[in-house]
Formats: C-alpha cells, sequence, structure tokens
C-alpha cells in the first residue's frame, strides 16, 4: 500500500476523496473475487483498505457514502447466470486479527446481552474454508435449486453445476420440509495440483490457488466442466428453515452431518475467549496438514435463543466473527532442503515444503539463502530466530510479503523430532562433484568446475537469453534446458551456429517433437536478429559475477567499443588500464577482479572469442556533457505517465546523467510522478530538487 496520511491527521476534504477512492477500489475487488474468481490484491490488503475506510468512517460519520464498502456484501451476480432472491439475507462476517479482537468480541457480546465477565458463555470454533459459499435450498427433502452468495440479497443459480458434486445430496430424509443448507464448495491440494497440471497439459489457463480454481470451476456456464472439476463441499450454516434444527449451533451442525453433509471434524464448542485462541492455535498448527485451504477460525455464540437475541447488524451477524489468520504467514512441514547451483556457482538451499497457500499463493518452495540462514546465524554472524537452526522434518513458519519469495520466519522446536539431525551443508558440488570451497567474506558457497558444471552452464545459457540480455524469442529458459539436456547448445556461441548444424538433414530442428517447419524457421530467424548486439547488452549477457544491468551500462559508456573493453579486461593489477578501470565510478575492487578472472587466458576467455567472433557488437553512444543534467546523479519515483520507466532512465543515460535507485545526500534531481511517496518525502527534507514529469521533459527539451 502507499504512503498514507494518518486517519487522525486527515482534513474533512482529504477524508472525503479518501472514501470515494476506497469506495471505488474495495467495489472493484470485490467483484474481481466474488463475481470473477480473479482477485487482484491480497487479502491482506483488501482488509487493509476495508479497515481504513471503517475508520475514516468512525471519524467522519456525517461523510459515509451511500455506496459504502461497510454496507456491500459479496458483488453484484454475473449477467451470465438467472437470478436467486435469497429468502434469509446472506451476510458476510466480521473480522477478528488478534487475541485482543477475539476479547472485545467477547465483551462486545456480554455487554449486548447484559451478561458480566464471569456468566457462562459458549462458542463454537470451526475452521474458515477458503472457497466459494453457496446455498442449497430443499423442500420436501427435495434439492430446488443453488446459489452463490452473489451481493447477499440475490446470487446466481448455478443447480445445475451444484448437482455435480458429490458431496451435496439430491435428497434428504427426515429433514424439515423447508431448509436451506449454507457451506463452502472448496477443491483440495491434491486436486488442484492435478487439475492444473492437466490444463498445463492441455494448453489451457491455471489457477493460482484452490480458491479461485473452485469458484472458477463451480461457475462454469456449461455443468460438465464442473462435473470434470473434483469439487467437495462443506455444510456449516442454514438460512431459512420451517422447523429448527437444534437449540445449540453444534447441534445444529451435527444434524446436517446427519442428513448427509460433510461437516468438518474440527468444529468445537468453547467456553469463552480463552478457548477459543487455545482452539485457534491448534487448527492454525494443523492447516498444512489438512489437505484444504482455510484461512482462520470462525467463532459462533453457541446458544441459538441467544444468537436471535443478538440479531444483525446492516451486513454482519452481532453473534459471529472470523479470526483470520496472517494472510502472509502459515506454518507447514519442512519436507526436504534441496542444493541448487546457480551461473555463478553459488550453491543455494531451497526448503521443500508441504503446500500451503500464503497470501493468496499456494507455496511448496522457501529460500533458505545459505549455510548460515539454515544454521541459525545472519549475514554479521548475529544470532536469527533465537539460534534455531532448520532441519529436515522441522515445522516452521513460512512468510510471504508482496511479491517476494517465500521465506522460513521460524521453527516449533517443540514438534521436533527427538532424533532430527542438524543438516549438513555440502562441502563439493551435487552437480558436479567439484570442490564447493566457501572464500573468506563470501555468504555461499561455490562450486569450481566452471565450465564442466552442468548446472553453472545451464544458468549460464538461460542468463545469456533472457530478456535484458540477447532476448532471442522463441529460445527460453525450457527450450535451453532440452537443447543442453540433448548436447546441441552447450556455450553461447552454439547457439548462432544451430542453423549451420540442425537446419537441415536427419536431425533438423523442425522434426524434433514440438516443433515444425515454421517454428524452426522463425527461432532461426530470431538467433539471426541478435547477431548484431548493443555493448551494453552483450556484457551484461556475459553473466559476469557483481556486473548486473547498471554494471554493464556503465562500463559500455565508458570503453565505448568491445575492442576496447576487451582489451581493458585482459589488464594486470597495477597496470595503467587497471587504475583506469578501478576509477571509473561504480567500479570496485571486487568487480574489477571478477571481470580479471573471466577475461585471463582460459576455458571462460576462449569461449567468449568463439561467442564474439559470429557478432557484431555495436558501440555505445557516449555520454553527453554538454546537458543539463550530465554528471548529475537523478533518482525517478512515482508513476510516469508519458514515458515509461526504462525510457526515462535510457534516455537520463545518454544525457550523462547518472540514475540511481534511491534517494540519498549525493541525488542531485528527483523526478516525482503521482504516487510518490517516501522518496519525494526524504527529498524534501535533504533540500534536493524535485520536479514532476513535464518538468523533467521541459529540462531536458532540446537535448
Amino acid at each position: 500500500m502507499r504512503n498514507l496520511i494518518p486517519v487522525e491527521a486527515l482534513s474533512e476534504a482529504e477524508a472525503a476523496v479518501e472514501l470515494e477512492h476506497l469506495a471505488k477500489l474495495l467495489s472493484d475487488a470485490n467483484a474481481a473475487y466474488y463475481r470473477d474468481d480473479a482477485p487482484d490484491i491480497s487479502d491482506a490488503d483488501y482488509d487493509a483498505l476495508k479497515r481504513r475506510n471503517v475508520s475514516i468512517e468512525a471519524r467522519f460519520g456525517y461523510l459515509k457514502r451511500a455506496d459504502s464498502p461497510t454496507e456491500q456484501v459479496g458483488a453484484t451476480p454475473s449477467e451470465g447466470f438467472a437470478k436467486v432472491t435469497h429468502r434469509v439475507a446472506m451476510l458476510s462476517l466480521s473480522n477478528a486479527f488478534s487475541s485482543e479482537d477475539v476479547d472485545e468480541f467477547d465483551q462486545s457480546i456480554r455487554k449486548y446481552l447484559g451478561l458480566g465477565p464471569s456468566s457462562p458463555l459458549a462458542y463454537t470454533a470451526e475452521p474458515k474454508i477458503d472457497g466459494l459459499s453457496l446455498s442449497l435450498l430443499y423442500e420436501n427433502g427435495r434439492l430446488v435449486h443453488a446459489a452463490t452468495r452473489g451481493d447477499g440479497a440475490v446470487g446466481e443459480n448455478v443447480t445445475a453445476n451444484a448437482c455435480t458434486i458429490n458431496d451435496i445430496p439430491m435428497h434428504l430424509a427426515g429433514a424439515p420440509e423447508i431448509i436451506e443448507v449454507r457451506g463452502e464448495v472448496y477443491m483440495s491440494h491434491d486436486d488442484f495440483a492435478a487439475l492444473n497440471d492437466r490444463q498445463l497439459a492441455a494448453g489451457g489457463k491455471t489457477f493460482a490457488n484452490p480458491r479461485n480454481a473452485a469458484a472458477g470451476s463451480l461457475r462454469q456456464l456449461d455443468s460438465a466442466i464442473t462435473r470434470s472439476r473434483p469439487l467437495r463441499f462443506f455444510a456449516y450454516a442454514w438460512g431459512e428453515v420451517s422447523t429448527p434444527l437444534a437449540e445449540t449451533q453444534g447441534d445444529a451442525i451435527a444434524r446436517l452431518g446427519a442428513l448427509g453433509f460433510s461437516i468438518n471434524d474440527l468444529t468445537v464448542v468453547c467456553e469463552g475467549p480463552e478457548a477459543l485462541l487455545v482452539h485457534y492455535a491448534l487448527i492454525e498448527q494443523r492447516r498444512a496438514t489438512l489437505g484444504y485451504d482455510i484461512d482462520g477460525v470462525v467463532y459462533k455464540v453457541n446458544d441459538l435463543a441467544l444468537q436471535r437475541r443478538l440479531g444483525f447488524r446492516s451486513t454482519t451477524p452481532r453473534w459471529a466473527t472470523a479470526h483470520k489468520f496472517p494472510a502472509e504467514l502459515a506454518w507447514t512441514r519442512l519436507e526436504n532442503i534441496e542444493i541448487q547451483v546457480g551461473r555463478t556457482g553459488a550453491l543455494s538451499p531451497v526448503a521443500r515444503l508441504a503446500p500451503v497457500t500464503v497470501g493468496g499463493v499456494v507455496v511448496s518452495n522457501a529460500t533458505l539463502h545459505n549455510e548460515d540462514y539454515i544454521a541459525g546465524r545472519g549475514a554479521k554472524g548475529d544470532t536469527i530466530r533465537g539460534g534455531k537452526d532448520i532441519r529436515i522434518g522441522d515445522w516452521v513458519q513460512v512468510y510471504r510479503a508482496g511479491d517476494v519469495i517465500p521465506k522460513v520466519a521460524d521453527v516449533d522446536l517443540a514438534r521436533r523430532a527427538a532424533d532430527a539431525p542438524v543438516f549438513m551443508f555440502p562441502e563439493i558440488c551435487p552437480e558436479c562433484g567439484s570442490p564447493a570451497p566457501r572464500e573468506p567474506g563470501d555468504a555461499v558457497r561455490r562450486c569450481s568446475g566452471g565450465l564442466i558444471c552442468p548446472a553453472q552452464a545451464v544458468e549460464k545459457l538461460k542468463h545469456f537469453v533472457s530478456r535484458g540480455a540477447f532476448d532471442i524469442e522463441g529460445l527460453g529458459a525450457k527450450q535451453i534446458e532440452q537443447f543442453y539436456r540433448d548436447g546441441w547448445i552447450t556455450e553461447p556461441s552454439d547457439i548462432f551456429t544451430l542453423r549451420d548444424r540442425f537446419g537441415s538433414g536427419l536431425q533438423q530442428l523442425k522434426n524434433r517433437d514440438g516443433w515444425g517447419d515454421k517454428s524452426a524457421e522463425n527461432l532461426f530467424a530470431a538467433i539471426d536478429e541478435k547477431r548484431t548486439i548493443p555493448l551494453n547488452r552483450m556484457i551484461f549477457a556475459l553473466g559476469i559475477r557483481h556486473v548486473g544491468d547498471s554494471s554493464a551500462n556503465l562500463l559500455a559508456r565508458h570503453y565505448g567499443s568491445w575492442a576496447a573493453f576487451e582489451a581493458a579486461m585482459a589488464a594486470a593489477p597495477g597496470s595503467a588500464a587497471w587504475d583506469t578501470l578501478l576509477g571509473i565510478d561504480g567500479v570496485g575492487e571486487v568487480m574489477a577482479r571478477s571481470l580479471a578472472t573471466v577475461f585471463a587466458p582460459g576455458a571462460e576467455r576462449d569461449a567468449i572469442d568463439r561467442l564474439a567472433a559470429h557478432l557484431t557488437i555495436t558501440d555505445a553512444a557516449r555520454p553527453r556533457r554538454d546537458s543539463p543534467v550530465a554528471g548529475k546523479t537523478v533518482v525517478f519515483t512515482g508513476t510516469l505517465e508519458k514515458m515509461t520507466r526504462a525510457e526515462a532512465k535510457a534516455r537520463a543515460e545518454a544525457l550523462g546523467a547518472k540514475v540511481a535507485g534511491s534517494v540519498s545526500a549525493k541525488t542531485d534531481l528527483l523526478v516525482a510522478g503521482p504516487g510518490a511517496g517516501s522518496k519525494a518525502k526524504k527529498a524534501a527534507e535533504l533540500g534536493i530538487e524535485t520536479l514532476d514529469e513535464d518538468g523533467w521533459l521541459a529540462l531536458i527539451a532540446g537535448t
């Protein structure tokens, strides 16, 4: 989320503008989630936006809008389905996010009912299934219709699709004359993985998580598609009923089970909030072993007479709440630790996990960084996770904030097996058997095999054809792995002889599985197109350690030509050329030594020479010295509307400016578009000149 003004600091005008903005954001999010089955923001962001809307409305009650998100449930039904009006509204639940919220929920109920803090008050606690809500209306024991929640008042008629779900009985024996059973349609983890495999094999759409898969499957216009999808159903509530099911929530759920519905066996009756929190912790621990997704625990007052007294708010019942799990955290089992070898030879440990949904994405892998991280040590030798090491078989807490790679946050030592062995980090490369020493000052071990290591060779080739490097259309990671495995491409120069070797004859490319005349010719043409390459892309494509995209641009601009660059890289330490290299702003001793190692006589240098022989490497444009931004450090932030960030960066560098990613005392100019946040604030604090996009374009106009 962007940086926001604290609610207590908002002016009336600012509050009105933000409430309008929030109403649009949350309405769109509801439509994406409930109607389109394609959520475009995370649950955590949605909850945070809704809480902020509530807070603003609480301070500025007179500004509450007619379309306030606090008055909405779900989303307007799709036009593709017939409509069903719910006889009893299908409301949403209020949310709790902490133990304090749960205590507050209990206290609010006691206050409403006039009960003292020591008066007995029982609740049910059950897993909150992460699926799609469904209402089933039975009359005289026969299923009449099935409907989605829709906007709470009107849902979509999905009866034909619901009839394909084995967990949904078509007839009930011994049921009230009229009964509306409510529950959640979901998909198990195993069925979800199998469905995605089938979709991938058929070239169809894959799903981000089981909830999206279940919702999309239930809301198919063709029930035959729904029938082919392995959907399940848990019953947990009811709407209209002609005669009461029972006197308590717990007994009513048991009655639904007796009628033939699947009910959740983790539903229990708890006395007071302390017992609720104990059960919450138990369910959270078991979350990864359930085989289906849950995103919290639902608490309901057990006594149905008290539920009737408590009644409803506009969109939620007073007698129930959903205690949500932290959206970006989940506990799961670490099934294995695998070592992957990267293009620079780094041995990187990866956690293989029992799949669990974190932040709306199914997570089965997490980074473990390096051997120190596994041992419970930080980058500077400091203690992390309280010094707990990580072992195969451990129960670990995984977190995923935003789009970052999942990481392990904690280890539950109480659940560790007594005989679990300490993980011994390998000292030899698992791919080629070469020694993998850890150099002083390096956080990782590195395979010393170089080009003889197949893992390094493949990763270097993948980097070579990546978007920022040669970016050869039709030659991606999958094709590189295939060609390397078959011995067709073992180094970059082999790419440019592919047509000569496999453009004709018995083993020609078009005869391979997955290829044909057109696709083969397209690949050869795409390769030929990249025989001419700019100097900066050539340098970056070599995959030299410590030389990224910006460093490659820096070196290209300084040396100008491939001949000048490669001659300088072969210079010995202490020579004039070496001193010149170190004199480039942005090049340090570590990068310089890495460059010298690669360009020293040997197998790597020979491979580079073989590659260069097939290419025309165009000179880099020398940076301008006469522009108004020459020699200045520029930072771009916010949204640029008249050019992309890449275009802005390229233009600034062509004019002799250095583009940085963060604001510091060395920054000369900040270009801030709409949505600029912390960088603009820091620039103001440091007194750095700030321009909007129009101001920037005016500054460089004519140059």
